[in-house]
């Protein structure tokens, strides 16, 4: 499940994104805007700080910019600064492994086999969503027309691709 800490860093990442040659937004704005506690999202920003994510300036005119383009920075990359390696399980970990005691042969364990599928799945959709691309999604599903109320609903539409529209060009 995701936690609120990485919760409030994605929102908070996204809103620097939206407009990142604007110049520095000042964390009050930033908790503001998405109705975060503050001093939480203090604690956040400077764990994605610490990790070359976000950039600080102080003084007048100082506050908060992405350390690079919303194009390079995936949400994999964020929840694995504030929440540590996607794997479920140490033993199928890329960036954490670690044997599990209790296994007598990780080859042969089903435990092990799902959750590197997990692993993987997850990895492959959040390593390739980005910050400009999650905003980009949300931009169009923003300017949908509601359905008038008393109207005929709209025939369904065939199910978009997870993470449709938000995959990095190149890896």
């Amino acid at each position: 499940m995701l936690t609120r800490k990485s919760k409030y860093g994605l929102k908070a990442l996204l809103v620097l994104a939206e407009a990142p040659d604007q110049g520095p937004m000042l964390i009050s704005e930033l908790a503001d805007r998405q109705k975060l506690p503050k001093k939480f999202l203090e604690a956040i920003l400077l764990e994605l700080k610490r990790a070359g994510l976000l950039h600080s300036k102080k003084g007048k005119g100082g506050g908060y910019v992405l350390g690079r383009k919303p194009t390079e920075i995936t949400v994999g990359q964020v929840i694995r600064v504030l929440e540590g390696p996607l794997a479920l399980t140490p033993c199928v970990s890329v960036t954490a492994y670690r044997k599990c005691d209790e296994c007598l042969d990780e080859q042969a364990c089903g435990v092990r086999l799902a959750m590197k599928e997990v692993r993987d799945a997850t990895a492959e959709i959040l390593d390739n969503t980005t910050l400009a691309g999650l905003n980009a999604q949300v931009a169009r599903s923003s300017t949908r027309p509601e359905p008038r109320r008393g109207a005929a609903a709209p025939a369904p539409r065939a199910r978009p691709e997870p993470g449709r529209g938000t995959r990095r060009k190149n890896q």
